[in-house]
């Protein structure tokens, strides 16, 4: 059964203060999603992927993140378990991201994928 592609798609602006805002994009697939991350203008930037079967993570960074690496890794990691799937991030940022803000940025992914997961049959 095929399903309208407009609800296997998320778009939400992120506000961490009043200086910077993050576009978030989160494309859903059967198994895992697609993030991407930018700040002020939709781009593409580093890029880092994490698979989770069987409560086994691997990661692996294709282009890395050169001010916030271990963020990118831990929120690729942190979905993929959730998911026990693949998870393929994307963060583009001007700026170093401080603590309040990963915080932020991660709490409103986490509550989006919750959301997602409660409203599908295959996750429940």
């Amino acid at each position: 059964m095929m399903k309208n592609s407009s609800n296997n798609i998320v778009q939400k602006i992120i506000q961490i203060n009043e200086n910077k805002n993050f576009l978030l994009t989160i494309i859903f697939y059967e198994n895992g999603c697609f993030i991407t991350l930018s700040e002020e203008i939709n781009r593409i930037g580093s890029i880092t992927i994490s698979s989770s079967f069987k409560n086994k993570i691997t990661s692996s960074k294709i282009i890395p993140n050169k001010l916030n690496s271990l963020f990118v890794e831990s929120i690729s990691q942190r979905i993929s378990s959730m998911l026990n799937g693949i998870c393929l991030i994307s963060l583009y940022n001007k700026t170093l991201v401080d603590l309040d803000g990963m915080k932020i940025i991660m709490k409103e992914i986490i509550d989006t994928i919750e959301e997602r997961m409660q409203n599908e049959e295959r996750w429940i």
